[in-house]
């Protein structure tokens, strides 16, 4: 693709608004030239947007004004978008988790590569600050031998996210997701088998309270918990290597060195919209320009580690990857 690159939103309610208002208003080169939505308020807000609205999402993926795709659907719905991109040979940025199991991500992804489009991830913390500057600055602290990570989200739940059919799993796949990327993105390695625990809290339907120990490889051990139960917010990290500590919380701009004692702030990139810089690294992979920022394998990685942690959790032992 050459010059503006029109875009297709599905999706368009709290999450996938955000897409449109950044292409919209912060990145050059992509047009927003429709959106769908199930929800009623779609037409309204496809006419404050000065777009197409199309009702049926398979509309407007054949729709020739159409050249990429944004899905910011429920996850059930990912697979059937992606083979009417692909049918229609257009490519696709997916939000993430990239499917509701394993099976259906790995079936997206070879479908993708069999035609040779380009299929995205949106997994946009790979784009936060802190993030990025606990992955610079690892090496500083030496061989690694242990980490721990949590993430952990107010109890706020849209009724599709509680019906295991449509989100396939709760904070395993919805919020862990984001942890198990941001470790193989942080460090460079691969999760080789995990133990697990999940819990349902206050009548849920699907886990909202979950604690882990993965196996990486090159020896690294860690922890991990991610929960929707209380009313705060984090995303910590703390890397355990020779020389130090590394630790940081991308949710609350914190970035830490520590030795012995000593607590010294490390230099790290101010928080921003990860979703602005995806879709510039987009635009210019549609154009030929750059490589696929989040590639579906990187995808299909986190939801492999979900469906190992969920299988531990349900048999109470270990899993491979």
């Amino acid at each position: 693709m050459t010059g503006e690159v029109n875009v297709g939103i599905i999706g368009i309610g709290r999450h996938g608004a955000r897409y449109a208002d950044h292409i919209l208003n912060d990145v050059e080169g992509l047009s927003l030239a429709a959106v769908s939505r199930r929800n009623g308020s779609g037409r309204e807000q496809a006419a404050a947007w000065g777009t197409r609205f199309f009702p049926d999402w398979r509309v407007l993926v054949r729709a020739p004004e159409v050249e990429a795709v944004i899905a910011v659907a429920t996850p059930d719905l990912n697979g059937a978008i992606g083979l009417a991109c692909v049918e229609a040979g257009k490519p696709l940025l997916v939000e993430k988790p990239l499917a509701v199991d394993r099976r259906a991500a790995e079936g997206l992804v070879e479908c993708f590569d069999r035609a040779d489009l380009p299929l995205t991830v949106g997994q946009t913390l790979r784009y936060n600050g802190v993030i990025q500057g606990l992955r610079r600055e690892l090496p500083q602290i030496g061989p690694l031998f242990s980490f721990c990570a949590s993430q952990r989200l107010e109890p706020t739940l849209p009724a599709w996210m509680d019906d295991p059919r449509v989100a396939g799993g709760g904070v395993i796949l919805h919020t862990a997701v984001h942890l198990f990327d941001a470790l193989r993105f942080i460090t460079g390695r691969e999760v080789e088998r995990v133990r697990a625990s999940m819990f349902n809290r206050r009548n849920s339907k699907v886990e909202n309270l979950f604690t882990a120990q993965l196996e990486m490889t090159g020896g690294l051990v860690g922890v991990v918990d991610a929960s929707k139960v209380g009313l705060a917010r984090c995303g910590r990290y703390e890397f355990v290597g020779e020389q130090g500590t590394l630790q940081g919380d991308q949710v609350h701009d914190i970035l830490q060195r520590v030795e012995g004692m000593t607590v010294r702030d490390v230099d790290r990139e101010p928080l921003q919209p990860g979703i602005v810089p995806l879709l510039q690294d987009w635009r210019d992979h549609l154009r030929g320009r750059g490589p696929n920022p989040v590639d579906g394998a990187q995808g299909l990685a986190a939801v492999r580690i979900a469906d190992a942690c969920r299988r531990a959790a349900k048999n109470d032992g270990w899993e491979k990857v």
